[in-house]
Parts: C-alpha cells; sequence; structure tokens
C-alpha cells in the first residue's frame, strides 16, 4: 500500500513533454479519461497565481454571497483539485466524484493536458494571470514548503529553473499563452490577479456575470470582504493548515504568504531582473497578452 512518504521531495516526471509532480503524474490514465459534466465550472491557474482566491470567491458568488455555505467544508472538498493525488490522503478525482453539479473542478494543468472531455461538453472556464516574476517568488517559497515538490535549491537557481520552464508544470510563458488564445475559441473567463487586487468588486462582478448570477452591491460587498487576503490567511478552511504537515509544512513558508503584488522586487537582483526581462521579451513577443509588472 503506497503512503505519502513513497511520493515526497521525488524529482518531477514528465507527462507528454511537461514536467509533473511525481505523485501526480503516476496517476496520469485516470487524469486523462476523467468524465466532466457539461455544468462543470474549471477554475484554472498556472500555480501560484491566486487559485485559492478566485475558487473560494466563485463558490461564494454561486452561494449569493452566504457566508455560513462557504463554510460547510475544506477549500479542497468545495472545489477539489483535478490532478492532485496523495496515496492514502487525498485524491481530487475521487472527490470530483462524489460531489453533486454544479461542481467547481481546480486544475493548475497546461491546454493539452486538460481531458478532452472538459473542450466536449463545452465547460465554463475561469483562467486567472499573475505576472511572471511574483509567480516565481511564490512558487519558490510554496516549493520550500510543499513536500510534493522537489526541494527549490537556492533563489539563484531555482529562478534558472522557472525562466528554463523546469518546474512542475512546466514553462509559465507556454501556459498562459495558450489559455489566453484559446478564449478566442472556449468560453473561458481570463482575468489579471494584479487586478483582482486593485479592484476586486469589479472583477467579482465579472465573474459573477460569467456565471450567469445577478448579485448587488451589497453581495459583492460581502463577498469582496470574506475574500479578502487577511480574512482567508486567516481561515482554516481555506489556508491549507488543515493538510497534514508531512505534505505541507506551515513552518517553512505559510500556504498564503503575502497576497501582495509586486514583491519580487525584494528577490530579484539587478542582474536576474535584467536576464528575465530578456527571456520575457523573446517568450512573450507576438502574443497580445499585458501584464502589469511595474508597481
Amino acid at each position: 500500500m503506497a503512503s505519502p512518504k513513497d511520493v515526497l521531495r521525488k524529482s518531477l516526471k514528465m507527462v507528454h513533454g511537461c514536467p509533473m509532480v511525481y505523485a501526480f503524474a503516476n496517476n496520469w490514465e485516470e487524469v486523462e479519461q476523467f468524465r466532466s459534466r457539461p455544468d462543470d465550472i474549471v477554475i484554472v491557474t498556472y500555480p501560484k497565481s491566486g487559485t485559492t482566491w478566485v475558487s473560494e470567491i466563485v463558490d461564494m458568488v454561486l452561494n449569493d454571497g452566504d457566508v455560513e455555505k462557504s463554510k460547510r467544508d475544506f477549500i479542497t472538498a468545495k472545489v477539489p483539485m483535478l490532478e492532485m493525488t496523495v496515496p492514502g490522503v487525498f485524491s481530487g478525482i475521487e472527490q470530483l466524484k462524489k460531489t453533486p453539479s454544479p461542481r467547481l473542478v481546480k486544475t493548475h494543468l497546461p491546454i493539452d493536458l486538460l481531458p478532452k472531455s472538459f473542450w466536449e461538453n463545452n465547460c465554463k472556464m475561469i483562467y486567472v494571470a499573475r505576472n511572471a516574476k511574483d509567480v516565481a517568488v511564490s512558487y519558490y517559497h510554496f516549493d520550500l514548503m510543499n513536500n510534493l515538490h522537489p526541494l527549490p535549491g537556492t533563489w539563484e537557481k531555482y529562478v534558472e529553473n522557472f525562466m528554463a520552464g523546469n518546474v512542475a508544470y512546466g514553462s509559465w510563458f507556454n501556459h498562459v499563452k495558450s489559455w489566453w488564445k484559446k478564449k478566442e475559441e472556449h468560453p473561458i473567463l481570463f482575468l489579471y490577479y494584479e487586478d483582482m487586487k486593485e479592484n476586486p468588486k469589479q472583477e467579482i462582478k465579472k465573474i459573477a456575470t460569467f456565471l450567469e448570477k445577478n448579485l448587488n452591491d451589497e453581495i459583492l460587498d460581502k463577498i469582496v470582504y470574506h475574500t479578502s487576503f487577511g480574512m482567508m490567511k486567516d481561515n482554516p478552511l481555506v489556508n491549507y493548515t488543515h493538510i497534514p504537515n508531512t505534505v505541507m509544512d506551515h513552518s517553512k513558508s505559510p500556504f498564503m504568504r503575502k497576497g501582495v503584488a509586486g514583491d519580487w522586487k525584494n528577490h530579484f537582483t539587478v542582474a536576474q531582473n535584467k536576464k528575465f526581462d530578456a527571456i520575457y521579451g523573446k517568450e512573450m513577443s507576438g502574443s497580445t497578452l499585458q501584464f502589469h509588472t511595474d508597481f
């Protein structure tokens, strides 16, 4: 019988050309064959781009801002992560199978690894993109505390790996570019983390409209308050402190660390920033995708 110990701090495993968390890759056939339902709502991000935040927002939007309903269970049960599997602890797919419709499905998968049935069923999707430099910093701290990922090593080494796409889920550049393009042919609401920080009410309203929910200002304000970083960081239902310490070690770094835009400036050296900008310019040339990186 496999146990969590068998999958901790293992090297990433390639799945169809994409580096994947070892624990998740072992389960891949089940992921590929996953059957979606037409009313599934898929929340997609590259890791560390506001996934838990937008998951809680969407759950509250669907429940008309009812705070008590939002407290009914842990976020991992309310919005199961499709590819997540920890032997003997958790399986996103098993959780999803017993979740009543309409289900919220969380994933970090790039377009070509998402199970085909989501496209066939024309499921609505919400994609959140966050600027690459802040993602790199947040991902580094996440990899320090998340024992399902390989040890990140030094920040200097990590930022090189991130730029090269040698981290779980592969290249940030390819991820955001392909999802941005996909929205031309599929019902995808594309949001920016930075816009959500700047004007949460406006962005929550976009989500409500996309999900065909008509919420008044009072309800929108309630959702803004309940899903603010301070509230979520202290909420044991969403801050991942319910995950066993062997898997996520909050003494290394909290799952919800800062939740700000622009923290990269505290980590990048001038030389790293220059190199990052050069790679960014090359990778993103030809894309109409625009991020706020200067704060």
